[in-house]
């Protein structure tokens, strides 16, 4: 025991000598190791901070408060609810009834005694100093302490007074307002004043405005609705104090009433899945986690980092054995003075264990140094405050001791080979002739096979994507066992080549001990680029080939909906004055009841409209059925696959263009233009003041009329529509034009000019335009225009059409540059050992006459030989498994269509297309540009004249 003791204390002394010495070296292997450390501990870091506990959770939603009351609008009927108050449903199951639709007093269910506080929500378009902005208005006395902790104060106060507001911080840097400044709505007489800056620690990218109960919301709505406009929904809930709280059976004795409580007690101490009568029902679990996901988890992320332990070992067993090859005279000298085999494998297995070490220390302390330093940096780019600065000592010393093993994993293979040296070679500086192993080839040709098979049994016969992942992984480590015979292999090629490059691959085939990790860390990086990059392009493919244009091509819609349409004619002029405009043609839309109604109906006095599908034209697998149940199931699977894919009634509308509500625009002829109806009878119809239709089922054959049915009771729509009964309303049946063929509107399914919506009594307001462009508007106009629509706060729905547009061009280059800098670090690592080893033969080169760019020319092809033969195995080790998970890709989207056709829920016979695309350009780039520019760089930066030799003493 002793004496192991000192004798591992003696190879840690030297070990830590040598990597002292060669600083360049140590910190090379130091910075592979540590960066993944340093990731990782940030990360955890990271991850833990932002957790919080029970105690701030509940703080940060409902304050000082012991529960959060609010209506769970199902009319006061039983309900269920999660212990988190996130989730409720009512205890009834309403399959064939109506559901519960409505609110209640919760005020009737607070108990007596108690204390409460009012938080209203509701939206506002204020002015800012750039124009309008949406935003929310909570309304909360946020300085009584029952509120507290909701709401953190950064300046100033909150408001005591109904003229006062405060404003979180992140809506004063987007307004260009301060605490000071005086902040007024659209359409609102009353000015207030800011008197300070909060932040909610939940979400600190919130535009919201604080003011006190009733002080806001409500004469701002009394305002908006005397405008004509339809006034903001809002939502309340109350914030309650009782002594002692409100336990889990108190809880679901007020959820009797149809309230959902949130509440601190129970937050705090939550019942178990068998207490809570929500999680017994069909449908409803405890959805945080579950075993399965656990376990898939983490056997993701061991795959992961096992994979990346393996690229740094095989990047850094390189780099060990250069320095167990340039200690091997010291080595020597240790064998010489009785040292055994173990002692020998202990001085290079200390190498991978000081730097180990090191780098666990280096990454481990810069994690928690950044981590601290740039924590609001984090906390923004997360949008909420970290609980606190969390340090999870066991985990970060688990990260850390990856660090350990990864330096002594990568020392293992460097450490066996110097100890099998023997005295005399080490002391000469010959390195004898050691065969390669005969038992990896056939372990990696298994792993192969084995790989290949579960890989292939994963995409014809199973449809599970890890089974693919995973043979693909297992098939990518055999190849990396079989790197040292197929490096064999590629020296046969050498007789064909010139000298340089044959004296460069028979070395690196010679010397195959420190060209295979080399060649397989490169493999290992470019497969799973290749195959990234093969999977991605294939995807984009078939994006390409299933991409229906919105509209034409360089024609822009913008639409807006909100307000009665009260900002289109800004907007229309906006996108006139910006864009380069060819045509414009101005649209509106049919209102039901007030004019600021939104389209959907909703609100007093607001209604909606419908285009009648007249009963003969319905589909029969989606038609009316009185009682309620499904029409499909009367048809046979093949019947159903005919009547979707043959029957005219059940074809889907061609286009899938901007919505419109009823799919029924109001608009003159240049309409007709720009959407690309080149039809004359179109044109002549909409002059005629008739309905110009695109969906053969609207129109009525019998009249040759298209009927719009106003509802003005949504209400009884509604409970119509849930009792299977028709829905009630006024009918105006108007002439129609049906255009011939089946033209692509791009989801108009009709046009109504102005004068015959008129004529028809039907109410219009202004919604937007279309417009079509000379040319796509360049990035400058782009940016111009939404700057022009922000300052107006109305919600613009703006589409530009300028065809399928490909996002993963960055992506690919991202892949090639990471593949790109990975071969050149391995390809280096390996050139410098070899120049290490053929220091002899230059010093013999040069004494014979050789030029001093010989000692260049060498070292670049060196390098490039190492480069070109991890790359070209690496490619075709990556196509396999992308073209393993498309293949898994077509079987599941085969399924699925088959599904729909036998269901009779798509109208589509053309089966989908699933495209396997190799990327050639990425392929070419990876195969010639990056052996090269290794090749190229490794002559750059090694030196023409090497040291001058001195006489071994003997």
């Amino acid at each position: 025991m002793n004496t192991w003791f000192h004798s591992w204390r003696a190879a840690i002394r030297i070990a830590r000598r040598d990597a002292w010495r060669s600083k360049g070296r140590s910190f090379l292997v130091l910075s592979m190791i540590a960066l993944p450390i340093l990731g990782v501990s940030a990360f955890d870091v990271t991850l833990r901070s932002s957790e919080l506990t029970a105690a701030q959770r509940t703080e940060r939603a409902i304050g000082a408060a012991d529960a959060r009351f609010r209506d769970a609008q199902v009319s006061g009927v039983p309900v269920y609810q999660d212990p988190a108050g996130e989730q409720h449903t009512p205890v009834k199951d309403y399959e064939n009834e109506p559901w519960p639709d409505g609110p209640t007093d919760v005020r009737k269910v607070i108990p007596a005694g108690a204390t409460v506080l009012t938080d209203t929500y509701g939206t506002a378009k204020l002015t800012t100093a750039h124009g309008l902005l949406q935003t929310e208005v909570r309304e909360l006395r946020a300085a009584d302490p029952v509120a507290r902790g909701i709401m953190r104060l950064q300046e100033g106060s909150f408001p005591e007074k109904n003229d006062e507001v405060a404003a979180t911080t992140h809506f004063l840097e987007t307004s260009g307002l301060t605490v000071g400044s005086t902040l007024t709505a659209r359409g609102f007489d009353r000015t207030y004043r800011i008197t300070g800056s909060y932040e909610l620690p939940n979400d600190l990218k919130t535009d919201q405005v604080n003011a006190l109960p009733g002080a806001f919301l409500a004469p701002y709505g009394q305002a908006v609705e005397k405008a004509g406009l339809q006034a903001p929904s809002l939502s309340t809930t109350y914030l309650v104090r009782k002594p002692g709280g409100f336990t889990w059976n108190m809880v679901q004795q007020i959820n009797a009433k149809g309230v959902v409580v949130v509440s601190r007690a129970v937050a705090l101490d939550p019942p178990s899945d068998a207490e809570v009568p929500l999680f017994q029902k069909d449908g409803w679990r405890n959805f945080d986690s579950s075993l399965a996901s656990d376990a898939a988890a983490l056997a993701a992320a061991g795959t992961v980092v096992g994979l990346a332990m393996l690229e740094i070992c095989l990047l850094a067993g390189p780099a060990f054995a250069v320095g167990a090859r340039r200690s091997r005279r010291q080595l020597g000298l240790v064998g010489a003075n009785g040292g055994a085999r173990s002692h020998i494998r202990a001085i290079v297995l200390s190498g991978g264990l000081v730097i180990g070490v090191a780098a666990a220390l280096v990454g481990t302390v810069l994690a928690l140094i950044l981590t601290f330093a740039l924590r609001p940096l984090l906390e923004d780019a997360m949008g909420q405050r970290f609980g606190g600065f969390t340090i999870r000592p066991l985990e970060l010393l688990g990260i850390a001791g990856l660090a350990v093993l990864t330096g002594l994993l990568a020392a293992i293979v460097p450490a066996v080979t110097a100890s099998r040296q023997t005295v005399l070679a080490s002391l000469t500086g010959r390195r004898g002739i050691r065969r390669g192993s005969r038992v990896l080839p056939l372990v990696g040709l298994g792993a192969v096979l084995l790989g290949a098979a579960v890989a292939l049994y994963g995409s014809v016969v199973s449809d599970q994507f890890v089974i693919v992942a995973g043979g693909s992984a297992i098939a990518e480590l055999g190849v990396v066992a079989l790197t040292p015979a197929l490096v064999g292999l590629f020296g046969r090629t050498g007789r064909w080549l010139p000298l340089s490059p044959r004296l460069a691959l028979r070395d690196a085939v010679r010397n195959r001990g420190r060209t295979a990790p080399a060649v397989a860390a490169v493999l290992a990086a470019v497969a799973g680029t290749v195959a990234v990059a093969t999977y991605t392009a294939s995807q984009d493919a078939q994006g390409l080939a299933e991409y229906e244009a919105r509209l034409p091509h360089g024609v822009v819609a913008a639409l807006v909906i909100e307000e009665g349409g009260r900002d289109a004619p800004a907007v229309r002029e906006a996108v006139q004055h910006i864009f380069p405009v060819d045509v414009r043609a101005d649209v509106s839309r049919i209102a039901v009841g007030k004019p600021g109604c939104e389209p959907w109906g909703g609100g007093k006095g607001c209604g909606r409209f419908e285009v009648v599908v007249p009963r003969a034209n319905e589909c029969p697998l989606w038609a009316f059925s009185p009682d309620g149940s499904d029409p499909s199931e009367k048809f046979t699977k093949e019947q159903r696959r005919e009547l979707s894919t043959k029957d005219w009634r059940c074809q889907a509308s061609a286009g899938n263009g901007v919505y419109v509500e009823g799919g029924m625009l109001v608009a003159d002829a240049p309409i007709l233009k720009i959407l690309g109806i080149d039809d004359p009878g179109a044109a002549k119809a909409l002059a005629d003041g008739k309905v110009v239709n695109f969906l053969k089922t609207q129109v009525d054959r019998k009249t040759g009329t298209v009927g719009v049915k106003l509802i003005t009771d949504t209400e009884a729509a509604d409970l119509a529509s849930q009792k299977n009964l028709p829905v009630p309303g006024e009918v105006k049946n108007l002439p129609a034009y049906q255009v011939p063929g089946s033209p692509l509107s791009y989801g108009v399914h009709s046009i109504l000019s102005p004068a015959a919506a008129k004529a028809a009594g039907l109410t219009t307001v202004p919604m937007g335009a279309y417009f079509t462009t000379d040319r796509l508007p360049d990035s400058e106009q782009r940016q111009k225009l939404d700057s022009e629509i922000a300052k107006l706060g109305s919600s613009v729905d703006l589409t530009l059409e300028e065809g399928y547009v490909s996002k993963t061009s960055l992506v690919l280059l991202a892949l090639t540059v990471f593949a790109g800098l990975v071969t050149i670090g391995a390809a280096g690592i390996a050139t410098g050992l070899a120049q290490a080893d053929a220091e002899a033969d230059l010093k013999t080169l040069a004494a014979v006459g050789a030029p001093p760019r010989v000692r260049r020319t060498l070292s670049g092809f060196q390098c490039g030989v190492v480069a070109a033969m991890g790359v070209v195995l690496g490619s075709a080790a990556g196509v396999l498994p992308a073209i393993g998970l498309r293949l898994t890709e077509e079987r599941a989207q085969l399924r699925f269509y088959q599904e729909n056709l036998e269901n009779g829920w798509s109208s589509s016979d053309t089966p989908p297309y699933v495209p396997i695309v190799v990327p050639w350009e990425t392929l070419a780039a990876l195969l010639v540009a990056v052996p090269l520019g290794a090749a190229l760089l490794a002559a750059l930066v090694t030196r023409s004249r090497g040291a001058l030799a001195r006489r071994a003493a003997h």
